[in-house]
């Protein structure tokens, strides 16, 4: 289903009042991490594309226009609250001492995006299968990727004195973008690889590279 056809269901009755629903006991799903991960449970279940937005709000008790207050479209639910940890990264960008090498500091901070709670890590782990299989949210994921390699060409250009749109920031923060696929794919593969390990350790094989930038 597409984002507009999404929206344009917003205002379709929902099956009963929240209030009513409400009331039948099961308190409804109310957070973005909640929501995403039920649904996550639902995809794996059922298939992305066969799940429906009423699905999922059926399943938290909740109504539709609840759902698009938290997710403009149910291919944004795998992302969970991709945004405030966009925010997150930006700000442990800009706190970093510009004494750090350049890759250093790009390593650090993609590490620290990608760390999660022990709890979380299956989460993540089935977000990531779908974000990367799926071929409606293969195709969807470009523009959270491209918000994501915004924020490292704001830090590269900024370290670099250049513009965002000049070759060398956008070079890199399409690197990084890459290695990090590459480590979540060999992540995926392997039950027993750790996430964290393999972030550090592909950044670290290619910051030579780099090492004239810094």
């Amino acid at each position: 289903m597409t984002l507009d056809a999404d929206r344009l269901e917003a205002d379709a009755p929902a099956p009963a009042p929240e209030s009513q629903r409400a009331r039948m006991g099961r308190a409804p799903v109310t957070t973005h991490g909640e929501l995403s991960h039920l649904a996550l449970g639902l995809f794996l279940e059922r298939g992305f594309d066969k799940t429906t937005v009423d699905d999922i709000v059926r399943a938290a008790d909740i109504g539709r226009r609840t759902f698009f207050r938290y997710f403009a479209s149910k291919n944004d639910l795998p992302w969970g609250d991709f945004d405030r940890l966009l925010d997150e990264m930006r700000a442990h960008l800009t706190a970093m001492p510009d004494d750090i090498p350049l890759m250093d500091a790009l390593r650090e901070a993609v590490v620290d995006f990608n760390r999660f709670p022990d709890e979380e890590l299956t989460f993540h782990r089935e977000r990531m299968w779908l974000l990367l299989n799926v071929p409606s949210l293969v195709a969807h994921s470009t523009l959270r990727y491209a918000s994501w390699r915004q924020v490292i060409a704001e830090y590269v250009a900024r370290r670099l004195g250049v513009g965002i749109d000049s070759l060398t920031p956008q070079a890199i923060a399409w690197s990084c973008l890459g290695l990090c696929l590459a480590a979540y794919e060999q992540w995926l593969a392997h039950d027993d690889a750790d996430l964290l390990e393999l972030l550090d350790a592909s950044f670290r094989r290619l910051a030579a590279a780099y090492s004239s930038a810094a």
